[in-house]
C-alpha cells in the first residue's frame, strides 16, 4: 500500500493533488494499491480524486479559522489545523495498514510532522519545490527547473536522502504521452492560443489574458480558454469567451493534451503544466502566479523555452497584448522554444521516480 498526504483548495491550487495522482496511476499500473488522505479544505478536488478509482480518507476542516504560530513553516495556515493535530489524524486515517511508503505532497509538512508519521509507516517520498523547510525523507523529488538546483537541498533532507531533480522527472499523465507521439511539426506560425491558469486561477489572470486577446484584435487566430471546476470567477470567464469572435470556454477538461498539442502558443501560469507544455514543444507566455514559479520561469525565458511576463501583480493586459504582437510576427522564435521545450522534458519522470522507489526498497529489504 502506498498513501498519499496532500490537499487542494482555492488558495493551494489543485496542482499537488494532480501531479500526485499521476504519479498514483503509474504506481497503480504496476499492481500496488493507493490511498489518498485530504482534507476537506473549501474548492477542494476530492471528489475528482474518487471518481478516478481511489480511496480517498478526509479529514474533517477545523471549526474555527486556523492561525500558525511562531516557528511554523511559511505555509503552516494553508493546512487548516496544526501541524501535529494533522499527523495524529494522518496517523488514525492510516490505522494498522501496512503502508510501504508515505508519499507527501504539502507546504505546510515539514520534518516534525515526518518524523511523527514515521513509525506508522516506511518509507517516506516528499515532492517539493519551494526548498524552505527540513524534511525527514528517504526520496525527495523537485521536479522544476533551476540555477542552483543541486544545491537547493543541501542540509533540508538526510544525506542518504536520494534526490530526483529537474524536469527530467517531470510527472507526465498518459494522455501527454500519446499526444507526443502523434505530434504535428510546429512552423512558428499561430493560428491557436491555449489560455490555462491553473484549476482554481485565484487571481483572475485568465481575464487578464482575455482582455489582451480583445486589445490584438485577430479574430482569424482560434482561442481556447480552460479554467477547472473550482474556479471562482468561471462564469464570469465564460461570458468574457462568449463576447471575442473565435473563443472557446472549456471547464475541467479532460483532454488537456489534444488542446496543447492542438494550441501553437499558450498563456498560462508557472506550475506544474510547464512540463506539459514543453514536452509537447508549445511556446508559451507566462505570468507567475505564485512565489515559487518565479525562478523556474526567469530560468525557462533564460533558456529560450517560454517567455517570461513577470508576476501576477506586476502584469497588465496591454502588457500581455504587447508580448503577444511581438510573438505573433517572430516565427523562429516560436520554433525555437517549441524545440528547446521538447529536449528539456523526454517523459520519461513516472517510471524513473518508480524505479527509484523500488531500488530503495530493495536495499532496505537486503539489510
Amino acid at each position: 500500500m502506498i498513501v498519499f498526504r496532500t490537499d487542494s483548495s482555492l488558495q493551494m491550487g489543485s496542482g499537488h493533488v494532480m501531479r500526485c495522482l499521476t504519479l498514483a496511476d503509474e504506481l497503480r499500473q504496476r499492481g500496488t494499491e493507493v490511498l489518498f488522505i485530504c482534507r476537506e479544505h473549501p474548492s477542494n478536488i476530492i471528489r475528482l480524486i474518487e471518481e478516478k478509482g481511489y480511496p480517498v480518507s478526509r479529514l474533517p476542516l477545523a471549526d474555527a479559522e486556523f492561525i500558525s504560530a511562531s516557528g511554523d513553516v511559511t505555509h503552516a495556515a494553508w493546512l487548516g489545523v496544526s501541524w501535529q493535530q494533522d499527523a495524529v489524524e494522518t496517523i488514525a486515517a492510516v490505522g494498522e495498514v501496512l503502508t510501504d511508503w508515505l508519499i507527501v505532497d504539502h507546504y505546510s509538512l515539514d520534518r516534525r510532522w515526518e518524523e511523527l508519521l514515521r513509525p506508522n509507516v516506511g518509507k517516506i517520498m516528499v515532492i517539493d519545490d519551494i526548498a524552505d523547510r527540513p524534511h525527514d525523507c528517504d526520496l525527495l523529488l523537485d521536479q522544476n527547473l533551476y540555477d542552483n538546483m543541486e544545491s537547493r537541498y543541501i542540509g533540508l533532507v538526510p544525506k542518504q536522502c536520494v534526490k530526483l531533480l529537474g524536469p527530467g522527472y517531470a510527472l507526465l499523465r498518459p494522455e501527454f504521452m500519446k499526444a507526443r507521439k502523434n505530434l504535428r511539426e510546429r512552423d512558428g506560425s499561430v493560428k491557436r492560443i491555449l489560455i490555462f491558469f491553473g484549476g482554481s486561477d485565484p487571481g483572475n489572470e485568465t481575464a487578464k489574458a482575455l482582455d489582451a486577446i480583445r486589445l490584438i484584435n485577430r479574430p482569424d487566430i482560434a482561442v481556447d480558454v480552460v479554467v477547472g471546476a473550482t474556479n471562482q470567477t468561471r462564469e464570469e470567464i465564460r461570458t468574457l469567451c462568449a463576447a471575442i469572435p473565435n473563443t472557446i470556454f472549456h471547464c475541467q477538461v479532460s483532454n488537456m493534451a489534444e488542446l496543447m498539442a492542438a494550441a501553437d502558443l499558450a498563456i498560462g501560469a508557472g506550475g506544474s503544466t510547464t512540463w506539459e507544455r514543453c514536452f509537447l514543444g508549445l511556446p508559451a507566455l507566462i505570468v507567475a502566479i505564485a512565489d515559487n514559479q518565479f525562478e523556474t520561469s526567469c530560468c525557462l525565458a533564460g533558456n529560450g523555452s517560454a517567455w517570461f511576463a513577470g508576476t501576477a501583480d506586476g502584469v497588465s493586459p496591454n502588457k500581455l497584448e504587447e508580448y503577444l504582437r511581438r510573438l505573433l510576427v517572430d516565427p523562429f522564435h516560436l520554433v525555437k522554444a517549441s524545440i528547446i521545450g521538447k529536449l528539456i522534458v523526454d517523459g520519461s519522470g513516472s517510471e524513473a521516480i518508480c524505479r527509484n522507489m523500488q531500488q530503495i526498497q530493495f536495499w532496505e529489504n537486503m539489510q
